[in-house]
């Protein structure tokens, strides 16, 4: 038996995904959030960033769903997303690429009518005016960009290209009072004055929801279309796009004394009802929510007892009528709002959407 034939043999049939929990999408929700971000930078286009499939949610149903609420101008970080936007949005939209080309794609942009953003002296020197492009400077972040010291070389190199837009990023607006936002603003400002005919764009979503200062010509709101306003307190309250649950396996009373999970680092102080639900880390539920976050069942918030395991998690159903086998318990959604699950959870709202991207089976998206 050759080596394929063995691979064939011990090979499962193709079937559904096998894990129970659940993510159902909401291109609704997306589209609404979009239109509450238009309302905040009404004088601005507001472009919409789908990278890592549109934050693990699905970037062609998301790209679709928001050119019918009325986006023309998406962002996605990599060549290949980019190319999957534009099949999925026909030849109308502009789509930018945040990473910008390399020696190896730099021939596929113009395929697809896609524009690079260009991030250094390298990439501009690569596209060579090949068509159109946007720049990317460096006003603080120190990540990707032209820095101070490059700038005039990078006004001389594209004089005369016809910039599609240039465009910075702001390293601290999660927090709208951060003295850092200002002085990036002033920076772009002062940079732009050396592309004077370039359409203008700082902000992503938290610099959208600082103020007309930094809206500029475009903004680019990412995970603000995905529920989060990505703001470290005080979040606008958005549309849910994500709702996961996860059915009960088993419930369970549990005398008082008797200690949960791995590690048994909880222990019943009274006489409690239990569920065990069919959720964890391996359906990309992060770990750190272990005795800090919660279901939602029966109208209540049910708290996780103990640590999450890799498929299971317990929670306390004690006097909820509701919690039988069978039963869905939401742990991110409508009752469940993703800025407070990332808080417990000690992250960002961006790691739990793309934590549970390619592990959940995604289910009931709509427009």
């Amino acid at each position: 038996m050759t080596a394929a034939t063995q691979d064939s043999a011990i090979s499962p049939p193709a079937r559904k995904p096998s894990r129970l929990a659940r993510l159902r999408v909401d291109y609704a929700a997306i589209q609404e959030n979009w239109r509450f971000f238009k309302k905040r930078a009404p004088s601005a286009a507001v472009a919409a960033v789908v990278k890592a499939d549109a934050y693990g949610l699905g970037a062609v149903g998301a790209a679709r769903a928001l050119a019918q609420a009325g986006a023309r101008t998406f962002f996605t970080a990599t060549l290949a997303e980019a190319q999957i936007a534009r099949r999925a949005l026909g030849e109308g939209p502009q789509i930018f690429v945040l990473n910008g080309p390399s020696e190896a794609d730099a021939a596929e942009y113009g395929e697809a009518k896609l524009i690079p953003v260009l991030n250094s002296l390298a990439q501009i020197k690569l596209w060579g005016g090949r068509g159109p492009a946007a720049l990317h400077i460096d006003t603080g972040m120190n990540r990707l960009g032209i820095g101070p010291e490059e700038l005039p070389h990078a006004a001389v190199a594209l004089k005369g290209a016809g910039l599609s837009l240039l465009m910075s990023h702001l390293a601290c607006s999660s927090d709208l009072k951060h003295a850092m936002n200002a002085v990036q603003l002033q920076r772009f400002k002062d940079a732009a004055t050396l592309f004077p005919k370039a359409p203008l764009s700082l902000s992503a979503t938290g610099g959208t929801l600082i103020g007309p200062d930094y809206h500029f010509d475009l903004v680019r709101v990412g995970i603000g279309l995905y529920g989060s306003g990505g703001l470290d307190a005080d979040n606008p309250a958005l549309a849910a796009a994500a709702t996961l649950d996860a059915p009960i396996l088993q419930v369970r009373d549990v005398e008082a004394g008797e200690a949960f999970g791995y590690g048994a680092t909880f222990t019943a102080p009274k006489k409690m009802r239990t569920a065990t639900v069919a959720l964890g880390y391996a359906d990309g539920y992060l770990r750190s929510l272990s005795g800090r976050g919660y279901g939602v069942l029966g109208g209540g918030k049910r708290p996780i007892l103990g640590r999450i395991s890799m498929d299971l998690i317990i929670i306390d159903v004690t006097g909820c009528a509701e919690a039988q086998p069978g039963a869905m318990v939401e742990f991110l959604g409508p009752n469940a709002p993703l800025d407070d699950i990332a808080a417990l959870a000690g992250t960002a709202s961006y790691e739990i959407l793309t934590t549970l991207a390619g592990t959940v089976r995604k289910t009931g998206a709509r427009a």
